[in-house]
């Protein structure tokens, strides 16, 4: 499952990265940032909550 979710951070860095260069998709900058915050806060997450079980 962290596989995925570093797989949709790489995805909206791309997305930010492309719409950055056209002035008439910039809102797509804007959702693919939150969507990278929301992708790293549900990996920051997991990788807390399973730090208690070794």
């Amino acid at each position: 499952m962290n596989t995925v979710l570093i797989i949709v951070i790489a995805i909206a860095i791309v997305i930010a990265v492309i719409s950055g260069l056209s002035e008439a998709a910039g809102f797509l900058l804007w959702s693919a940032l939150v969507v990278g915050l929301i992708a790293l806060a549900v990996l920051l997450f997991r990788v807390f909550k399973n730090r208690g079980r070794v």
